[in-house]
């Protein structure tokens, strides 16, 4: 009996030790691939052509595609086992994932996305939420996550995503990789699960802008050509008062990048709530009441025009399937799709009309070599499991930023900038409907000076507040030259303003006031400025010959002489102070 009793006691031993070495196995396993894909396989590419031939474009690359996508002899899962159980597989492999594994690439398998590729946390209870390698705490974003994380991991070279409202744009800066969105259009939805047909694009992520500029020209089917450089790169200032984190540390290492590599005069500031107000007049018949006790922007109410279209949209694609599963699926969702109110046509229409007239306002911004330089996202990544990703505020800021390429339906690339406070930094260019290849090239262009910039911004031992005060004076000043050629003068003193506030010892802050004050006729402040920045700079030819105008104007004549006779002392070859002094002279001595 005692031995027996040992026996027994041996194989349950065994046993539990058998069930530990299997747990430890499938946790490592879960760690070798952050939880990022659904399931593998291998769709292996042609033999590459013998020489002298030039290879595959992607030979020896590997991709996976989000859980969306059609692959011949496979349930496309939509990211809920409910789906897999009413659908079968599919007959096919779409013409998207063929064109990529003709193209010399591995396909190696299928990549989580949330419930219905509905969300942006990137969370799905069903297969578990794919871990974000940069901050494992932290939400990886969606709706795409398992393909950003498995770019973000290194177990691929590149992965295929769905960009509906953010699916790949919004996980790729909270993974810290490189996402595009192509224009509307671009790129062939043939045989993929469709969310919001007029809004959905398949993007891709990549670490290497070599690899991301690769994919582009085999999905886009783009000939090689000789690179051009953007001439105008337009800094959304107003996009960036969003940012939870130092504007310092993506703003500027734009600014600084554009400045190395184009030069001071490709740089140009806008705000993107007055260029929307004035150029989507559609925009104007939504009513501008408070919310959560804020009026509602621009950007606000195309991320409302942008929700509205997914929402109605996603359930005349799916709401039959939709009603008759309605009890297992995520409630938060579900409800969020209900929300939508029966639509009629004229509702229908004021929507068209604002996504006509957003892509011909980009345009008419951009044309064909400018871009747009908006942050990706307000705000860091969440916490796993936390709500504040579901609140109406958090994602009020995220789809505000977003909605522009969604609406617009123009190309846009997330570039990653690095870290602070141990999370991804990132931020997006945005180039016109069609402008797709010109946006890979500047992307490829400016990405390694843009990291050199970054990591100059995250080393540096300044104070952070003195560099943002400075740098924002800087940018404030700049907002106003540009306010100031487009002769709008009293929005160029506000900016001006601002600049002095920000840093009162300067002295070019103080004479462009002077300068704007003078355009409105408000000579003695103009000549209170000049004052201002002659004692701050004795030796300020401009503040000299500016307070010298005011003079004359306010009939201070001798002062007005003083004042250009020393402007000449300190350049003697202007010609304006020699002329001023010989012309007043004979007037009034």
């Amino acid at each position: 009996m005692g031995s027996q009793s040992a026996n027994l006691w041996v194989l349950l031993g065994l046993g539990l030790a058998g069930i530990l070495i299997m747990t430890r196995k499938l946790k490592k396993a879960i760690r070798e691939d952050f939880g990022a894909f659904i399931e593998k396989f291998q769709l292996l590419p042609p033999p590459p052509p013998p020489p002298p031939k030039a290879p595959h474009p992607l030979t020896g690359l590997t991709f996976a595609v989000s859980d969306v996508f059609d692959i011949d002899g496979y349930v496309t899962g939509f990211g809920h086992p409910e789906w897999v159980k009413t659908h079968g597989e599919a007959s096919w492999t779409s013409p998207v994932v063929t064109a990529l594994v003709e193209g010399g690439a591995t396909c190696i398998g299928k990549t989580v996305v949330d419930e219905l590729a509905y969300g942006i946390s990137g969370e799905n209870k069903h297969y578990g939420t794919p871990t974000n390698p940069t901050t494992p705490a932290k939400v990886p974003g969606g709706s795409s996550s398992g393909a950003a994380v498995a770019v973000a991991a290194s177990l691929v070279d590149f992965s295929l995503g769905i960009d509906t409202v953010g699916g790949v744009r919004l996980p790729a800066g909270f993974c810290g990789i490189l996402g595009f969105r192509p224009s509307l259009g671009a790129v062939s939805h043939i045989g993929i699960i469709p969310i919001s047909t007029s809004l959905d694009t398949i993007g891709w992520f990549a670490k290497d802008p070599n690899i991301l500029h690769r994919v582009g020209h085999v999905l886009l089917q783009l000939p090689y050509t000789v690179q051009r450089s953007p001439r105008q790169i337009i800094i959304a200032d107003d996009c960036f008062q969003l940012l939870k984190i130092p504007v310092d540390r993506v703003a500027q290492v734009v600014i600084k990048s554009t400045e190395k590599l184009f030069g001071r005069q490709a740089l140009k500031h806008e705000n993107v709530e007055d260029y929307l107000k004035s150029k989507v007049p559609s925009l104007k018949e939504f009513p501008s009441k408070k919310s959560n006790g804020e009026f509602k922007t621009s950007t606000r109410l195309l991320a409302n025009v942008m929700q509205f279209i997914q929402r109605h949209e996603f359930k005349h694609n799916h709401g039959e399937w939709i009603s008759s599963v309605k009890p297992v699926l995520d409630p938060a969702i579900s409800a969020e799709i209900y929300e939508t109110v029966e639509t009629v046509d004229t509702d229908i229409e004021r929507y068209k009309s604002i996504r006509d007239e957003m892509r011909s306002a980009i345009y008419s911004l951009l044309k064909d070599d400018g871009i747009l330089v908006i942050p990706t996202v307000a705000d860091p990544p969440p916490k796993l499991g936390g709500k504040e990703i579901l609140s109406e505020d958090y994602k009020r800021r995220a789809c505000s930023l977003l909605s522009i390429a969604s609406i617009s339906g123009c190309c846009q690339v997330t570039i990653p900038l690095g870290f602070h406070n141990k999370c991804p930094v990132s931020v997006s260019f945005i180039a016109r409907n069609g402008g797709d290849r010109f946006l890979l090239d500047t992307t490829q262009a400016m990405y390694a000076t843009l990291q050199e910039q970054a990591d100059i911004a995250a080393k540096s031992k300044v104070s952070k507040n003195v560099v943002s005060k400075e740098e924002s004076a800087e940018i404030a000043k700049e907002k106003g030259n540009q306010a100031f050629k487009d002769k709008q003068w009293q929005k160029a003193i506000g900016f001006y303003t601002e600049a002095i506030k920000l840093s009162g010892k300067n002295a070019t802050y103080y004479s462009n006031r002077a300068l704007a004050y003078l355009e409105l006729g408000s000579y003695l402040q103009a000549e209170a400025d000049c004052t201002q920045a002659i004692n701050l700079d004795k030796k300020n030819v401009k503040a000299y010959l500016r307070r010298a105008t005011a003079r004359e104007m306010l009939g201070y004549y001798k002062e007005a002489i003083d004042d250009f006779g020393y402007a000449l002392v300190l350049e003697p070859t202007n010609k304006r102070a020699g002329q001023s002094v010989d012309r007043l002279k004979k007037l009034f001595q």
